[in-house]
């Protein structure tokens, strides 16, 4: 603009066609300059996404040439399906079991860290299984969960237990697969609740504690619980997502087994895409999880919206 103003231009249409054309030219820059982003952006999501969308309502095979347009035959097979039926069941007590359990350990960590002069320590602890490689971690959890080399079963014994074939029984093993999956998760909500925890202002504290409310369960409920509700949203739907996004762990240990108790809706999509080659209902396994997984995060999107209002208008809706 300043340029602009000094060239010696006395007409102002000449000084507006001036400042147009290097609009235009900046523009023109922007787009060159985002153009390779853009195209990688395009080529490595959002065109696979497009393709998958459009596999699904086809009944093509991995290896065989040619797909018949099948409309939501996939989606409705999905339906019928007994073994997709059985992933649904065995997710949703996955779900059932890491989510609550991760949240709640999660918080109750966070707060006896909080102010512990070992803070450090303990957050690095808990984050390690964050941080670290899933499927090496899984690797170790068999050695330990081993029925008969296991350090689990060692301890069952010395204290006059029987040994728990953890991952070779069918009563047992979506069990002990959830449990690792709390431990890899409880560090991740614990973080997330210490950045909330920070947040709070300690004259909130001042305050209840002169209602009486200066320590244990009534300081809780009165500021902490209330002053968490975003970041506990927050964590209650990332942890849903992860928890139903499962997969690693299944493909290392169990491979769905044993008689299909830890197949998820995650290897399903992995055995019918890659294992038995059917594309075109895998695809529509991938599309319906990603719907699931989208609206999750819309509701979530919505209710802080709500919540951030609220706040605004000093608790009116």
């Amino acid at each position: 603009m300043a340029v602009v103003e000094d060239i010696p231009i006395s007409s102002e249409p000449a000084k507006a066609s001036i400042k147009l054309t290097l609009a235009r030219a900046q523009a023109r820059a922007g787009i060159v300059l985002a153009l390779p982003a853009t195209l990688m952006i395009a080529a490595l999501l959002i065109g696979p996404a497009v393709l998958v969308f459009a596999l699904s309502f086809t009944d093509a095979s991995l290896g065989l040439a040619g797909a018949r347009f099948v409309g939501l035959a996939n989606y409705t097979r999905m339906l019928t399906d007994p073994g997709f039926a059985q992933s649904l069941r065995n997710t949703a007590l996955y779900v059932l079991v890491v989510v609550p359990t991760t949240i709640g350990w999660g918080l109750l960590v966070a707060l006896l860290i909080a102010r512990s002069r070992f803070a450090a320590f303990y957050r690095t602890a808990y984050f390690l299984p964050v941080a670290a490689t899933l499927v090496a971690l899984a690797t170790a959890w068999e050695a330990i969960l081993h029925p008969s080399l296991g350090v689990a079963n060692a301890l069952l014994q010395l204290f006059g237990a029987s040994p728990v074939r953890f991952f070779a029984d069918p009563a047992t093993a979506i069990y002990a697969l959830a449990a690792i999956g709390i431990w890899q998760l409880v560090g991740f909500n614990m973080i997330l609740f210490l950045a909330g925890l920070s947040t709070i202002p300690d004259e909130l504290y001042e305050a209840a504690a002169i209602d009486g409310a200066d320590r244990g369960l009534k300081r809780f409920l009165l500021v902490t619980w209330p002053m968490l509700a975003p970041v506990t949203l927050f964590v209650t739907v990332m942890t849903i997502i992860r928890a139903f996004s499962v997969f690693e762990t299944v493909a290392v240990l169990t491979q769905g087994g044993p008689m299909k108790s830890t197949s998820v809706i995650l290897y399903t999509f992995y055995e019918e895409g890659f294992r038995f080659f059917r594309v075109g209902y895998a695809s529509a396994i991938a599309v319906s999880f990603f719907i699931f997984v989208t609206i999750l995060s819309l509701v979530q999107m919505r209710v802080s919206e709500h919540q951030a209002r609220w706040k605004t208008n000093g608790g009116r809706s």
